[in-house]
């Protein structure tokens, strides 16, 4: 399972050489992996709400080919990793007329409970992460811990 989340390079984004700055990716990837989680049947609010957070651990970003103002863009996003402790997503940035991702990045982040320590979803919040795992497993993913 991915998403697809739509986006159109606003000026602001854009630097002085009339790119997108590489500091707009991460918004990107967050619109995609907040997507993401919203088409799994609910909101990142909704899982804080549950007591559950999924602060970033660390993040990759691949540039290809620059975007522009104006251009429209695709972030596709999906779960690269998933284990009872950790989430790795991977997210593919096309630009219109382009066949090939203009962007390729990662974010892992790590299952928090509301304080922040570190949790095993598994054992403190076993739907939750049944629920993510079976979507998961749907995506056919050779890289499940």
């Amino acid at each position: 399972m991915s998403s697809e989340t739509k986006l159109i390079v606003r000026y602001q984004e854009t630097d002085q050489m009339g790119i997108v700055h590489h500091s707009v990716y991460p918004i990107w990837f967050e619109c995609g992996r907040t997507d993401y989680i919203k088409i799994m049947g609910m909101s990142y609010g909704q899982m804080e709400k549950s007591g559950v957070k999924l602060p970033l651990l660390g993040m990759k970003c691949q540039f290809r080919y620059p975007c522009y103002y104006e251009d429209e863009i695709t972030v596709k996003t999906g779960v690269l990793s998933l284990t009872p402790t950790r989430i790795s997503f991977h997210y593919d940035v096309y630009r219109m007329g382009y066949d090939k991702p203009v962007v390729q990045g990662e974010t892992e982040h790590v299952w928090t409970d509301e304080s922040m320590k570190p949790i095993n979803l598994k054992k403190l919040k076993p739907q939750l992460f049944n629920f993510m795992n079976n979507l998961f497993l749907q995506e056919g993913s050779n890289e499940r811990k």
